[in-house]
C-alpha cells in the first residue's frame, strides 16, 4: 500500500500544483493524481487548469506514478482521451493510469448537448471504454451507438497500456464495473458502506484486480483552521451524487450549499489537526486491501498537510506494513 498526494485542479492554479507535487515527492509521498474539471465547485475554490498539459509536466519533473479521473464521452471524444492517454503511457511506462466515470453536469454541460439520464450515461460510459481498449490495441475503430467514431486508429501505441479504473461512489455502480475495469477507485465513506463498495466491486467480477481509495480530509495547524477551511472549500461538495451530478453552475452549487453549516462539513471530510487521528483513520482503511490512497487536504493550506504528513503520518504507517 502506498500514500498518494491529489492534486485538485479546482482549487488551485496549475503552477502552484506542480510545485505541491514536487514537494509531495520530496517529503515522502509515493504516488499522485489529479482531477480533471472545466468548472470548480464553486466559487471559492475558483480554479480549472487542463488536467492534461497538466499531467505531462508533472510526469516529466517527478518520478511518481500519476492517474486521473475522467468522463470520457460529452466533453471528450473517447479517441482523444485514447490518444492523450496512449501518449503518457508510452512516454512515461508503468507510470499512469486513468479512471473513467459518468461525469457531472458541471463540466460536460459545456458542449451544450443533451444531458442524458444516469443509465444512458452509463451505456455511453462503457462504449467510450469499449473504444478507448480497441484503439489502444492498434484497431482501425467505427462505431455508432450513444458516441460515434469512423475510420479512427492511433499510429502511437505504448508497449503497455495504461490501467482503466472505473470510478465509483455508491455500491451499485461498483459491482456494474466489476466485470469490464482494470480495477476501481472510490472515496471515503463509513468503514461499513465502504466494505460494501469493495465487496460489490468483487461479486461483479473484479476480484483479483487492484482498489483505490481517494480520502477527503482537513488538517490545519488547530482544529479551528482546519474546520473553517474545509467549510469554506468544500461545502458546495456536501450534496448526494445524485444531485452533485445535475448542477449546472458553480453559482449554482454555491446557491445550494448557502445553509451548509461547518459541522456539517463532519459527515464528508475528516477533520483534525491531530496528526494521530488520521492515523488512525487511514489504519482503519488499509484493512480493506487498497494499493494505494490518495489523500486530498481539502484546504488551502497545503504545504503544512504535505511536510506534517511526509514526517509522521507516511513513516508510521510504513511501519504497520
Amino acid at each position: 500500500m502506498k500514500i498518494g498526494f491529489h492534486a485538485s485542479h479546482e482549487q488551485f492554479k496549475p503552477s502552484k500544483l506542480l510545485n505541491l507535487v514536487q514537494l509531495a515527492e520530496k517529503k515522502g509521498f509515493e504516488a499522485a493524481m489529479c482531477s480533471d474539471h472545466f468548472h470548480p465547485w464553486g466559487k471559492n475554490q475558483g480554479e480549472s487548469g487542463f488536467a492534461w498539459s497538466w499531467l505531462g509536466s508533472a510526469l516529466q519533473s517527478t518520478s511518481l506514478p500519476f492517474g486521473v479521473v475522467n468522463a470520457p464521452g460529452q466533453r471528450y471524444h473517447p479517441a482523444i482521451i485514447a490518444q492523450a492517454t496512449a501518449t503518457l503511457a508510452e512516454m512515461y511506462e508503468n507510470r499512469f493510469w486513468i479512471a473513467i466515470g459518468s461525469g457531472q453536469l458541471l463540466n460536460e454541460g459545456i458542449t451544450g448537448d443533451k444531458w442524458p439520464p444516469k443509465a444512458e450515461r452509463n451505456e455511453r460510459l462503457k462504449q467510450s471504454a469499449e473504444i478507448i481498449r480497441r484503439l489502444w490495441k492498434g484497431e482501425k475503430v467505427t462505431f455508432n451507438g450513444h458516441v460515434k467514431i469512423e475510420d479512427a486508429m492511433l499510429y502511437t501505441i505504448p508497449k503497455k497500456p495504461p490501467l482503466l479504473i472505473g470510478a465509483a461512489i455508491s455500491a451499485e455502480t461498483a459491482e456494474w464495473m466489476g466485470s469490464w475495469v482494470d480495477g476501481l477507485i472510490t472515496t471515503s465513506k463509513p468503514q461499513k458502506e465502504l466494505k460494501e463498495v469493495i465487496k460489490s466491486y468483487h461479486r461483479g467480477g473484479g476480484k483479483g484486480n487492484p482498489v483505490y481509495l481517494k480520502v477527503q480530509i482537513s488538517y490545519d495547524d488547530n482544529h479551528e483552521d482546519a474546520l473553517k477551511g474545509a467549510w469554506e472549500q468544500w461545502k458546495t461538495n456536501m450534496f448526494k451524487n445524485t444531485v452533485q451530478t445535475e448542477l449546472r453552475l458553480p453559482e449554482q452549487f454555491d446557491d445550494a450549499s448557502e445553509n451548509v453549516e461547518p459541522q456539517d462539513i463532519f459527515k464528508k471530510v475528516r477533520i483534525s489537526s491531530e496528526i494521530e487521528d488520521h492515523i488512525k483513520w487511514l489504519e482503519k482503511d488499509i484493512k480493506h486491501g487498497f494499493e494505494y490512497i490518495y489523500i486530498h487536504n481539502v484546504n488551502k493550506n497545503q504545504r503544512r498537510f504535505i511536510e506534517d504528513f511526509g514526517k509522521g503520518v507516511i513513516p508510521a504507517l510504513a511501519q504497520e506494513l
